[in-house]
């Protein structure tokens, strides 16, 4: 048997943050509305199950019924029911403090108002706040006494000839804002349907207009004659505002009426061209599981569910659909709420999330967590969404963002700077992993991480440490810290924005004090030379902007932008290294100047490498890399090498001075630019601005050299210049272990996890026994090892990193029991996490 450990590690002092509590305070929270302070009173239940039977069995009940329409419904502790039907009555409450598993061997449908688990038996119609009587003992609860609703387990899933189905109804008297939904409250939750080997994949082929066959680039399994699937947009949609209203989206979704090896065959022609040829590809996912949760009035009330600190358990290949409550905090679809470490092993894996009013998946004061090869289809607001800056070392690994709307900004939000206006992916701690990942057609951005200081917001906040202690730090100096192989393609706007305070900067030309002042006064805070934001293998295409940096200190790798209307668009440059930029029909603007029509630059920047394919899109006033005209701090260069260009018409400079707007500069220090090695070895090209008489009267003899330079550029040879060191990266975090699963194999455990790191994971150890890494790619190790039963029943599972980090806080995991090899159901033996 297997079990995925959902872990009740103890947390000290859940934060307390915007009005959400945690720990004994949810109780009051739930017993005293927020308005008028009105009690709470408990409900009855009309049945209770005296015995372990079927759902379908009168006997299972007192009274000896099988439950009907509007029943309230207690799981009694100590018991065990298997819900065995497809029934239409709608359940008013199921409360679950025994156990209730769904019957594999058949279709089944719940339809409920609310479904909790939790380990009161004290009757509550709220769905979102739970009483947490069970807070301080909870955890102390005997494993076969633990509250579990298993619909599959992640050894046992629900097998694919069968669906088993929970339809979330709105009743009369319930709280619109709060029901319908699935909260656990400290108990154990599984939900898992019936594996993929890939829930999406790329194109093989082009897909044309009007055809009704697509290429996948690798053989699926899993996947099935009638199941709805999304071919995702190449180019970006025309129109203005939000694909939820104006845009016309070029995603498709289809049903599969044949498949054959690679070749899907629709069930309707494609209307839009679908490339699955060259560099930049489509996507074919498939939004089908045979575990569904979804709201039954999809117009009316929607529902939601959610996991409170202590909980266990875990989702894996089921679609969660039409739900989420727009415009109201905290009720999305798949919400892991303030739990801290205590789910250190959850993971969210296959999932597919269709037609949410509130985001997809949201990771909420949550460490640890695990989301994989998810498909997010059409959302209000963001998608994959880190709610309040205090979530670290959560993995987001080859998940596919498809339509986050944009949204209104939601009452009481933690982060007041955060307009929910359709992002793929939104963090605000640069402490996670974000790997893999697609995101196409979203309103605003692919992806946006922001953090930013103002009168309202502190950014210092207690953030987990890998000591395991918590101690306030300004979350702006917390270095993004692995980001690797993500692609942004036909957004609505921005492929990527690392945004800071400088994301408030002014949008205008420099032309005045007041100007000036404004953005010497913007703080922009951010991780030092040491410890910089890390952008590697990102790939932007069929964006307006393409990518965004508004952070001091960054290395920035294998950057690659193709079909931008602006490539590197208003950087903050300070301390930004850029390697491998590869940039075609970049538009006007491919690499632009600091600030953009400010024309400012506090500090340094060096390229080292930059590819250009094509020179078109531009003019004198539309360079390749426009030139910053203002050096705010005197200090500020700007550094290229192995810069490379096609052949063609000088009408379009390579460097110059740019934009629609051009101001005279406001300071009499000028940025100068060199390319090294331009002339040969040692002899370097220093291209100045016209404008600026500082650089143009520094004893060299400037000239003309179009395409290198422009109307407004000229060029002298220097020797005398060093590459500069920006940055002086170092490796000093360890990595993150989090253990998946353990299954019994005789007398000995079967032992399953990742670790994922900032580097390169060196070696992963689980009680002292080296674990065999199965897959490794972008800083993500895979990981399987056989270990002897331990005699006190605990696993210790730790990685070290190449640059010598170990691992302080690995995963510590308390089995409750000595795991049998007889198949027995994981929800019987249990585990601890510490």
């Amino acid at each position: 048997m297997s079990h995925v450990p959902s872990h009740v590690t103890r947390l000290a002092g859940l934060l307390l943050l915007s009005g959400f509590l945690t720990g004994r305070d949810v109780g009051a929270q739930h017993r005293h509305k927020a308005a008028g302070g009105q009690v709470h009173q408990p409900v009855e239940f009309s049945l209770r199950s005296v015995r372990d039977g079927a759902w379908s069995d009168p006997r299972t009940w007192e009274p000896a019924r099988v439950p009907a329409g509007g029943d309230r419904v207690l799981i009694s502790r100590g018991t065990r029911v298997t819900y065995d039907v497809q029934s239409p009555e709608v359940i008013r409450l199921v409360q679950v403090v025994g156990t209730l598993a769904f019957a594999r061997d058949r279709n089944t449908e719940l339809n409920v108002g609310l479904l909790t688990i939790r380990h009161t038996d004290v009757g509550s119609e709220q769905g979102f706040a739970c009483e947490f009587e069970g807070a301080e003992t909870g955890p102390q609860t005997p494993d076969e006494l633990w509250p579990s609703l298993l619909v599959g387990t992640p050894d046992q899933p629900i097998p694919a000839e069968h669906v088993a189905r929970i339809r979330l109804h709105h009743l009369e008297g319930l709280d619109p804002n709060d029901a319908p939904a699935i909260a656990c409250c400290s108990g154990r939750m599984e939900i898992h349907g019936s594996p993929l080997n890939r829930t999406w994949v790329k194109l093989a082929a082009d897909a044309r207009p009007g055809e009704t066959q697509v290429t996948l680039s690798e053989e699926v399994s899993g996947w099935r004659v009638g199941d709805e699937v999304l071919v995702t947009a190449w180019h970006r949609a025309e129109g203005q505002g939000s694909f939820r209203r104006n845009k016309q989206p070029q995603t498709e979704r289809r049903r599969i009426a044949a498949l054959s090896g690679r070749t899907l065959t629709l069930d309707a022609p494609l209307e839009f061209e679908h490339r699955g040829s060259g560099e930049f590809r489509a996507e074919v996912a498939n939004l089908s599981r045979n575990v569904i949760i979804e709201s039954a009035a999809p117009e009316g009330v929607r529902g939601h569910t959610v996991y409170h600190a202590h909980s266990r358990g875990g989702i894996s290949y089921a679609r969660f659909a039409h739900l989420g409550k727009e415009g109201v905090l905290g009720r999305y679809p798949i919400h892991y709420h303030l739990v801290g470490t205590t789910m250190r092993g959850s993971s969210v894996q296959g999932v597919a999330v269709v037609d949410s009013h509130n985001r997809w998946v949201t990771i909420h004061g949550t460490q640890y967590l695990v989301v994989r090869d998810c498909i997010g289809y059409r959302s209000v607001g963001h998608g994959y969404f880190l709610e309040d800056a205090t979530e670290v070392y959560n993995l987001l690994d080859r998940n596919l963002a498809v339509q986050a709307y944009s949204g209104k900004r939601l009452p009481q939000q933690v982060l007041p700077f955060d307009p929910n206006d359709g992002a793929g992916f939104w963090w605000s701690n640069g402490r996670n992993t974000f790997t893999r990942n697609v995101s196409t057609e979203n309103d605003e951005y692919g992806y946006r991480y922001d953090m930013q200081h103002s009168r309202s917001f502190s950014a210092t906040l207690p953030i987990l440490q890998p000591d395991g202690s918590r101690r306030p730090v300004d979350v702006r100096t917390i270095p993004i810290w692995r980001f690797e192989e993500n692609e942004a393609r036909a957004e609505g706007f921005y492929g990527m924005v690392v945004a800071a305070n400088g994301d408030s900067q002014p949008d205008v030309p420099l032309r005045d004090q007041r100007t000036l002042e404004q953005i010497r006064h913007i703080d922009w805070t951010g991780p030092d030379a040491r410890h910089p934001h890390v952008i590697r293998r990102l790939t932007i295409s069929g964006a307006h902007y393409g990518f965004r940096p508004h952070s001091p200190s960054m290395l920035i790798e294998d950057l690659r932008i193709d079909r931008v209307a602006y490539g590197v668009y208003r950087p903050a440059l300070d301390n930004h290294v850029y390697r491998n930029v590869h940039l075609s029909h970049a538009g006007p603007e491919p690499f632009n100047r600091g600030m953009d029509d400010a024309s400012a630059q506090n500090g340094s920047f060096s390229v080292d490498g930059l590819r250009i394919d094509d020179l078109t899109g531009g003019d004198q006033r539309h360079p390749v890399v426009h030139m910053s005209d203002n050096n705010l701090t005197g200090r500020a260069e700007s550094h290229f090498r192995n810069v490379s260009w096609p052949q063609g018409s000088a009408r379009r400079p390579i460097f110059n001075r740019g934009g629609s707007v051009r101001v005279p500069p406001i300071l009499d220090r000028g940025v100068p630019y060199f390319v090294h090695d331009y002339f040969g070895p040692g002899r370097h090209a220093k291209i100045v601005s016209t404008a600026a008489l500082d650089l143009l009267h520094d004893g060299h003899e400037y000239r003309s050299d179009p395409p290198l330079t422009g109307d407004e550029s000229a060029v002298a040879e220097v020797t005398d210049v060093e590459w500069p060191t920006l940055l002086d990266p170092v490796d000093d975090v360890p990595p993150a272990t989090i253990i998946l699963a353990v299954r019994a194999v005789g007398e000995r455990l079967h032992v399953r996890g990742v670790s994922h790191d900032n580097g390169e994971i060196a070696a992963i150890r689980v009680n002292g026994q080296p674990a065999e890494v199965l897959a490794r790619q972008a800083g993500v190790a895979d990981w399987q090892v056989l270990v002897d039963r331990p005699k006190d029943h605990q696993l210790l599972a730790a990685a070290v990193d190449d640059a010598g980090n170990q691992e302080q806080t690995g995963h510590r995991l308390r089995l409750a029991a000595l795991l049998p090899a007889d198949g027995t159901d994981p929800s019987v033996v249990g585990t601890r996490g510490q």
